[in-house]
Parts: structure tokens; sequence; C-alpha cells
């Protein structure tokens, strides 16, 4: 192999992909971890997970718009599986039940709304200028796509006393969060 002439091509070989995977997959394992840790608005406890999730689409989103779509859809498998075996040795560590409904809510509401995400992300960016309005709107039906597969397999019903307050709630927060990080997102350009 020939060794490079200038920087240029030395800062060409190096490629720093797999420490956005690893925070992707960070950012994983922590939503996981904090789905048990609650605040309350208005009597509806809310996972501070939550808080994290807008996060997650967004760094799956820049390695997409930084390198390509299949390495954001290998960041994605790596962070799921990974997540996935977090779980299985955290409680066979501590000595608990792995519920299967439990790990596999989170896995397909985590690997099908990312998969929702960056194909939507990818064709906006190919097709359009990508316009904030649809960049957020993304970032919300990702969002809600997630909710539902993770209400649909975990709680295995919606018919919950206060379950439609708190799914409210819970949008309008991400919502909230989703504005800076769409404005973020408008300001980092496309390739490396």
């Amino acid at each position: 192999m020939p060794k490079p002439k200038n920087k240029k091509e030395i800062e060409e070989q190096y490629e720093d992909c797999w420490i956005y995977i690893l925070l992707l997959t960070t950012l994983a394992i922590l939503i996981e971890s904090m789905k048990n840790y609650k605040f309350s608005i208005q009597g509806s406890d809310i996972s501070y997970g939550v808080l994290l999730l807008p996060g997650v689409y967004f760094i799956s989103n820049y390695i997409m718009k930084k390198y390509d779509y299949k390495k954001a859809i290998a960041g994605v498998a790596i962070s799921g599986v990974i997540s996935v075996c977090f779980v299985a040795m955290i409680s066979f560590a501590l000595g608990g039940n792995m519920i299967l409904t439990n790990v596999c809510g989170y896995f397909f509401a985590y690997v099908a709304s990312q998969f929702v995400n960056l194909m939507i992300y990818e064709f906006l960016l190919n097709n359009t200028n990508s316009p904030f309005i649809l960049v957020f709107l993304t970032y919300l039906f990702s969002i809600i796509v997630y909710f539902m597969i993770y209400t649909l397999i975990y709680l295995n019903m919606v018919l919950l006393d206060g379950f439609w307050n708190q799914y409210f709630i819970t949008i309008g927060i991400e919502f909230a969060i989703c504005l800076p990080i769409t404005y973020l997102d408008k300001k980092i350009k496309r390739g490396i």
C-alpha cells in the first residue's frame, strides 16, 4: 500500500465514523437504562429517556449526512444489537429476569423508527433542499413511530388510565426538544 504524500491524503484515510456509532450506541443504552426513572407532569409519569430520544435521531442523521446511508444503517444496527446485549448482561449480572417483551419492545421500536427516520431524511437530502419544517417533521414522525411500536409491544395495550395524556405530554416535550436539534441539523453541511 503506497504511503500518503500529504496531510490531506492522511486525513482522507482516517475515518472517524466509529466514534459517532459509539456515541449512538451509548445514547441508545442510556435511553434503555433510564426507562425506569421518571418525572411527573400533570399527573403523568414520563421517562427521562425521552429527553435523549431526539439526540439519537440527530446522531444517526449526522452520520448519514457526514458519511453515507450505509454507515448510518450500520450504526443503527450496531447500537440496537449492543443495547439488547447490554440489557441481557445487566439482568444476568443483577440476577433479575429478562422479560422478552421488555427487550423486544425497545429494540423493534428503536430500529423501526430509526429506519423510518433515515429513509425520510435521505429522501429530503437527495430530492429537496431539506426545508426546516420537513426535517423537523421527520424528527417528530420518527418519535411518534417509536412510541407507537414501543407501546404496542412493551405495554401491550393503549387503554391505560392516563395513557393518552402521557402520550401527548411526551410528544409536546419532544416537539420542544426537536426545534433546537433541527436548527443544529440545518447548520451541518453535507459530506466530509
